[in-house]
């Protein structure tokens, strides 16, 4: 082999290592460079208060479907799914855009598709291994370890839908962490306590009754709401909202022209 061959070899296949794909490599880099330690704190905190959550109805005096069904309903997923939901969202890209990191990314011969798809995967990734264990946790602590499967399901299904919605805003404004707010407190809690409308694309009510329609047999008929699709309904509809959120951040990637950040 002449040199001139030799060196055209490249070099993943002169050492035999096989080199990852694009996708893989971008969730890779995701769970490396978005993720500090700071936003781990972050994540965990309201881990934490899960199982705070968890103890505190289980020494209520009443019945323990009773005493978790508003446990659940303001605390895990009116506080801890959504608030730790949006640390890892903003995190993955939002944050990355506001720093003025993104445009090594964004500029990388890869679809603008996989990039959102590949930062969402690794943001989902630590709500899977950090969020929905505390969920789960908190539901046993509480008493009630018959709802411990529907409120995994729950909790997976919902922070899916959370962290696209969440990379959307990323995509879409320089103040993410703010509007994300405004959205969960103002949107989702304020109107969507009275409008079923908003409620039944709400990642936060339909996660409720995700669980609610799951664990219908051992209390979740406390959580469940009139005109609000429950159960594996509510699932397939968190897919629907994960999905089109991550469709549109696509689309405003593609539209998107990184500056030097403003942090």
């Amino acid at each position: 082999m002449s040199e001139s061959t030799a060196t055209s070899v490249p070099a993943a296949a002169t050492t035999g290592r096989r080199l990852p794909s694009p996708f893989t490599a971008l969730v890779g880099y995701t769970l490396r460079a978005c993720l500090p330690v700071r936003r781990w704190f972050g994540v965990l905190l309201p881990c934490a208060g899960a199982l705070l959550f968890g103890w505190l109805s289980a020494v209520d005096s009443r019945s323990a479907e009773a005493a978790f069904g508003d446990v659940a309903e303001i605390g895990l997923f009116g506080l801890v799914l959504p608030l730790t939901c949006l640390v890892i969202g903003d995190a993955v890209l939002g944050a990355d855009i506001r720093a003025g990191t993104f445009p090594l990314t964004w500029l990388s011969p890869v679809g603008f598709g996989t990039i959102v798809a590949a930062r969402w995967l690794g943001g989902w990734i630590v709500a899977l291994v950090s969020l929905v264990p505390a969920l789960v946790l908190a539901t046993v602590v509480a008493g009630i370890p018959e709802g411990a499967t529907a409120m995994a399901i729950a909790g997976a299904a919902g922070s899916a839908a959370y962290i696209g919605l969440f990379v959307m805003i990323g995509t879409a404004v320089r103040r993410a962490a703010v509007w994300a707010l405004a959205v969960v407190f103002l949107g989702e809690r304020l109107l969507g306590g009275v409008l079923s409308g908003i409620a039944q694309i709400s990642p936060m009510w339909e996660s409720q009754q995700a669980y609610a329609g799951l664990a219908d047999d051992h209390g979740g008929w406390r959580l469940l709401r009139d005109g609000t699709p429950n159960g594996w309904s509510a699932v397939v509809r968190l897919a629907i909202v994960a999905i089109v959120t991550l469709a549109l951040a696509s689309w405003r990637i593609r539209h998107l022209k990184p500056t030097g950040g403003d942090e």
